[in-house]
């Protein structure tokens, strides 16, 4: 996942076939899902880290056999980068999560009514335990927005920036990212890591508000703007930020 501004009002989306499709190939014990895009100049495989999902996307030029050749070719590099991805941590009694990087055991109260609440390194979370795993993800979406706004109001005022909207989503390719009118958008997973890194994320999309490149004049205000060090932060992001993608369900 990435930092980023847009100077379109929206988020431009690449254009894909309106028919999904698959590819199987032998050795491989799932389904490649196959993209269509125009904007494609080449063929691209990639792994989704929150799903394990295998893609490969083509330009339309590109037949299905030659998509299907290129994976086979790179079957031994999908099998790798399987390997690697890490175990999906469902929000579930017992599971440790961490929660602005300090890790804390889901715990049911034992009630059905209460909040959720931090206490001596446990999340108790009340309800139902069939409710657990969506009381946790709402709670966590709560206080990601509370956090990240708080930040955000923060940040803004001290160097004199207006922004339009903070948006607080489940993304799947930016941790942040800034449009040329002032709305704001973050993943609530930013909650999950240490405090330092969400304040650098916050700080780098309000910077992006003054400057939508990142020139020099960009990253000057960007550390004028994060309470941490930036490179510690960029630095987390790079070795550990597709772990925060593992905890709970794409989508809750």
């Amino acid at each position: 996942m990435k930092l980023g501004s847009s100077r379109a009002k929206t988020a431009k989306s690449s254009r894909t076939s309106p028919r999904p499709a698959e590819l199987r190939i032998e050795g491989l014990d799932r389904p490649i899902a196959l993209k269509i895009s125009r904007q494609a100049r080449r063929i691209i495989l990639k792994i989704r880290p929150d799903d394990g999902r295998v893609e490969v996307t083509i330009p339309p030029w590109t037949s299905r056999r030659a998509a299907g050749d290129f994976a086979t070719k790179n079957l031994e590099w999908i099998e790798e980068r399987l390997e690697r991805l890490p175990k999906p941590v469902p929000f579930a009694a017992g599971a440790a999560i961490p929660l602005q990087g300090v890790e804390y055991r889901i715990v049911p109260s034992g009630t059905l009514r209460g909040r959720v609440r931090r206490e001596d390194g446990s999340l108790i979370v009340p309800g139902e335990p069939a409710h657990l795993a969506r009381r946790v993800t709402d709670w966590l979406k709560a206080e990601a927005r509370r956090v990240i706004c708080d930040r955000v109001r923060t940040k803004a005022a001290r160097a004199g920036l207006k922004f339009s909207t903070i948006a607080v989503r489940d993304t799947t390719t930016r941790w942040g990212s800034c449009t040329c009118d002032g709305c704001l958008s973050f993943s609530w997973r930013l909650f999950l890591a240490p405090d330092y890194v969400l304040d650098y994320v916050v700080a780098h999309e309000v910077a992006h508000l003054r400057h939508l490149d990142h020139g020099a004049r960009f990253w000057k205000l960007t550390a004028t703007l994060t309470d941490g060090d930036v490179e510690l932060a960029k630095t987390w992001l790079n070795g550990h930020g597709h772990d925060l993608l593992r905890y709970g369900q794409r989508g809750e």
